[in-house]
Order: structure tokens, then C-alpha cells, then sequence
């Protein structure tokens, strides 16, 4: 007999897009695109922040970090993805599954800490300038940062390690393109009681808590912006935050979309729409939006462009 922490099922079956055959081309095409564009635009900004001195601030260190968990996050679903649609059959092992649902949570709940944090340096930046220095120094950063890779490896190990000690008896195929906790949790024949506590409570934490403080550091951004007299100090403040507030809206769309709402209402189809959004979509538009709306970005991709030329 089969002791409850042991599981049955010693490889899953990703149900990716089999249902619709005739998009496996299409989709085939925009998913080896949006990965090459994740990984050369993330590479890009990680290269000119660190190779470029006028980059050398806490919102660009951030932003070097960002660009890493975009790396992860898109790594970890779209290879095996890509895979899903060429084969007939696509199965991933158990231990394989664990590992992608690992680096899936890890790069994701980071991604969410590390917006509102920075959020907090725009606001502090546009807020309290004099401040900024003191309150944002390159030691309290890094520590910062740290902390945000430490805390989430530990939700990631907590989420994974709960999941390993369910037990899988079949059925054996995810309604999905890639591991994610929710189907997991609906093939499981044990308990998942405490699973879906967790999960609650990882969503509460990351969604619920880090949106509030997004909106409350934004909310005292835009009332300080709005007391400007001048109408080039609010253009010029506006457009230090407009970037990242683009990048926070449409991260937490669709990670609310795919996560906040209750298990019985799951839609797979809904969850592989919504997954694409901030697996794969993200990532992508990411770079393009803080280089096509930053000069500063600009004016170092444009030095490293000339000293190629020359």
C-alpha cells in the first residue's frame, strides 16, 4: 500500500494547447518571438546597467533585478512550452514539474515584492528628494534586495515542499501549458487543506498587502505631483513613475485574473490566457517600456550603439 506522502504518478502530462491543433504553428511562432525578445531585451537592460555609470542608481538597480526575475520567470515556462507544441505528447517527471513550479513561484512572488519597493523609491524620489540619498543608499538597497530573493525563495520551498507531500494517484494531465499550483492541487487524491492555506495566504501577502502599499505609495506620488506649480517639474516628475506604474498595472491584471478567485471557479482556459499575460507577455514589454520611455536607458543604449559603430 501506498503511504500518503508517496506519490503514485512519477510524471505528469502538460495539456498545453492540444486542443486546438490548428493554432500549434501560430503559436509555435509567437512563443519562440516573445522568448527571444524576454531574453535579448532583459540581457540588454541588465548589460547597460551594469556597464554604464549614469545607471548607477537604486531605480536602475532595480530594475537589473526585475530584468533577472523576468529571465527566470519566462526560462522556466516557455522552453518546456515550446517543447509541448512540437511533440505530440508533452510529459515533464515529477521532480521536473516541482523544479519548474519552484523557479514559476520564486521569480513571480519576487517580481510582486520587488514593484512595491519600487514604488517606495519613486516615492521617496518624488516626494522627499532631499531625503533620497540617505534613505535610499546603496547598502540599505542591496540589503533590500536580498531580502526580497531570500523571502521569496522561502515561499517558493514552503509552496513546493507542500506539494511534494501530496500524493498524485491519477489522473495525470494539467490543464496547462506549465506546473502551476491550482491544477496541481485539483489531481491530488489526499488532502490539500493545507495547500490551499498557504496559497491563500502566499495571494494575501503578495496580491492583496504589496497592491495596497503600490496604490498608497502612487496615491502619495500623484497628490505630490498635483501641489507642483510648475507644469514642467509635473511632466518631469510624472515621467520618472510613468514606466513602472505601466509595468505594476498590467502585472497585477493578470496575475489577479489567473490567482484571485476561488478554486471552484477555475477555468483552464481562462488560467492559460491570463498566464501568458504574466509568464510571457510581461517579461517581453517589460524592457521595451522602461528603454522606449526612459532617456536615460535611451542615452546609454545609444553610447554603447556608437562606441559599435566606431
Amino acid at each position: 500500500m501506498v503511504s500518503p506522502n508517496q506519490s503514485v504518478v512519477t510524471e505528469f502530462v502538460l495539456q498545453g494547447f492540444s486542443e486546438h491543433p490548428s493554432l500549434k504553428l501560430f503559436l509555435t511562432g509567437c512563443f519562440l518571438s516573445l522568448y527571444t525578445m524576454a531574453l535579448m531585451g532583459n540581457i540588454v537592460i541588465i548589460a547597460l546597467v551594469t556597464s554604464s555609470t549614469g545607471l548607477h542608481s537604486p531605480m536602475y538597480f532595480f530594475l537589473c533585478n526585475l530584468a533577472t526575475m523576468d529571465i527566470i520567470c519566462t526560462s522556466s515556462v516557455l522552453p518546456k512550452a515550446l517543447v509541448g507544441l512540437l511533440s505530440e505528447e508533452n510529459t515533464i517527471s515529477f521532480k521536473g514539474c516541482m523544479t519548474q513550479l519552484f523557479f514559476l513561484v520564486w521569480s513571480g512572488s519576487s517580481e510582486l515584492l520587488l514593484l512595491t519597493v519600487m514604488a517606495y523609491d519613486r516615492y521617496v524620489a518624488i516626494c522627499c528628494p532631499l531625503h533620497y540619498s540617505s534613505r535610499m543608499s546603496p547598502q540599505l538597497c542591496g540589503v533590500v534586495v536580498i531580502g526580497v530573493w531570500s523571502v521569496c525563495a522561502l515561499n517558493a520551498s514552503i509552496n513546493t515542499g507542500l506539494m511534494t507531500r501530496l500524493s498524485f494517484c491519477g489522473p495525470k494531465v494539467i490543464t496547462h501549458f506549465f506546473c502551476e499550483i491550482p491544477p496541481l492541487l485539483l489531481l491530488s487524491c489526499s488532502p490539500t487543506y493545507v495547500n490551499s492555506i498557504m496559497t491563500l495566504a502566499s495571494d494575501a501577502f503578495y496580491g492583496g498587502i504589496n497592491f495596497v502599499l503600490t496604490l498608497l505609495s502612487y496615491g502619495c506620488i500623484i497628490a505630490s505631483i498635483l501641489r507642483m506649480r510648475s507644469a514642467e517639474g509635473k511632466k518631469k516628475a510624472f515621467s520618472t513613475c510613468s514606466s513602472h506604474l505601466i509595468v505594476v498595472v498590467m502585472y497585477y491584471s493578470s496575475v489577479f485574473c489567473a490567482y484571485i478567485s476561488p478554486a471552484s471557479s477555475y477555468s483552464p482556459e481562462r488560467n492559460k490566457f491570463t498566464s501568458v499575460l504574466y509568464s510571457i507577455l510581461s517579461p517581453t514589454l517589460n524592457p521595451l517600456i522602461y528603454t522606449l520611455r526612459n532617456k536615460d536607458v535611451k542615452h546609454a543604449l545609444g553610447r554603447i550603439f556608437a562606441s559599435f559603430s566606431h
